[in-house]
């Protein structure tokens, strides 16, 4: 046990800022499979409201005080919005440009971050996620007015309420805060890689096991021209002392009698296999790729003894957002792959 302390170094919080803000567009099945980012955010205003207290009186004194269900209301301002917000905003576009207005409004989630400062590390102290569940949001006025010596852009604004959803264990709720100066960083990552989706990942695995190139002579080479031979049956002449032999295309028009000709039997060609091969240079941590020029893999020569690299690219994912049962199930670690 301790004495209580005031006004400790660190400990003059504050919040403020908006930024990041994402719009998810609800699906039929209560979720929201994708999400867009929502440039220009000015404000983010929660507004609860409910709760009015309802007093019991007996016995001659106040008996009981029961409060009235609680509702989630928030109003958003920004300078402009996605084009994907518009449809959820009653409009519908009848071609590229072309919008109408008016129409059926329809429901959304949001995320949006706020930041959280104190006295040593100003705003860089942390940040809390609001992420918002079945909202749908009333018009905003649009007030147009002569550019002028003060100019202004218009600011939008809309007022919103929502329909919570399902919490296991809990009442169901409108809205979720994550404060990340108390979540894991990893965890955090974890969350936010589902909230705004993750880019397409290049890796490079080294090729196991590549095939050296073997070359067989023609039995009975005929009367074909030899430097008409598709692919994989080119002939090659060859020369160089064994254990150095070198193969080339050859050139013959007919063929020469007083030469063995050579067909490439087997081997991988590092240039075109599985899209390709590649070279590795540098240090750890600061690799460089760069496509193989090689041909073939030839016994006793330097490709032989080279290590090939196999590229491979991870699809991304789209940023959605997840109800609040697998956000708990994300940052407690307990996610599929959390």
């Amino acid at each position: 046990m301790a004495r209580l302390g005031w006004d400790q170094a660190g400990q003059h919080l504050y919040e403020t800022g908006t930024d990041h803000g994402v719009v998810y567009p609800a699906a039929s099945n209560g979720t929201y499979p994708k999400g867009y980012a929502w440039n220009g955010i000015t404000g983010w205003t929660e507004s609860p409201s409910g709760a009015d207290e309802t007093a019991l009186y007996a016995d001659n004194i106040k008996y009981l005080s029961l409060r009235s269900a609680e509702e989630f209301g928030a109003t958003l301002t920004a300078y402009t919005y996605p084009d994907a917000f518009a449809d959820l905003d009653g409009s519908a576009a009848l071609m590229d440009g072309v919008k109408i207005y008016q129409q059926a409004r329809k429901a959304f989630g949001l995320a949006i971050r706020t930041l959280i400062g104190n006295d040593v590390d100003s705003n860089d102290h942390g940040y809390l996620l609001h992420l918002v569940y079945g909202l749908t949001a009333s018009p905003s006025e649009r007030s147009y007015s002569t550019v002028n010596d003060s100019p202004e852009a218009i600011e939008f604004s809309w007022e919103m309420k929502s329909v919570p959803v399902n919490v296991t264990g809990k009442k169901p709720t409108s809205v979720i805060t994550i404060d990340s100066t108390k979540i894991s960083a990893d965890r955090l990552a974890a969350l936010e890689n589902v909230l705004y989706g993750t880019d397409a990942v290049v890796s490079y695995s080294a090729k196991q096991n590549p095939v050296a190139t073997v070359y067989s002579a023609v039995a009975e080479p005929g009367s074909v021209n030899p430097s008409e031979q598709d692919t994989p049956s080119l002939w090659y002449e060859r020369s160089g002392e064994e254990g150095a032999y070198v193969y080339t295309h050859t050139s013959d028009s007919e063929v020469d009698g007083n030469k063995t000709y050579y067909t490439r039997a087997a081997g991988d060609d590092p240039h075109t296999a599985d899209g390709g091969w590649y070279e590795r240079s540098g240090e750890e941590g600061s690799y460089v790729y760069t496509p193989t020029t090689d041909i073939e893999i030839v016994a006793g020569t330097p490709s032989a003894s080279k290590t090939y690299y196999v590229k491979s690219t991870a699809s991304g994912t789209d940023a959605r957002l997840p109800l609040p049962d697998e956000v708990i199930s994300i940052l407690s670690g307990t996610s599929v792959g959390g």
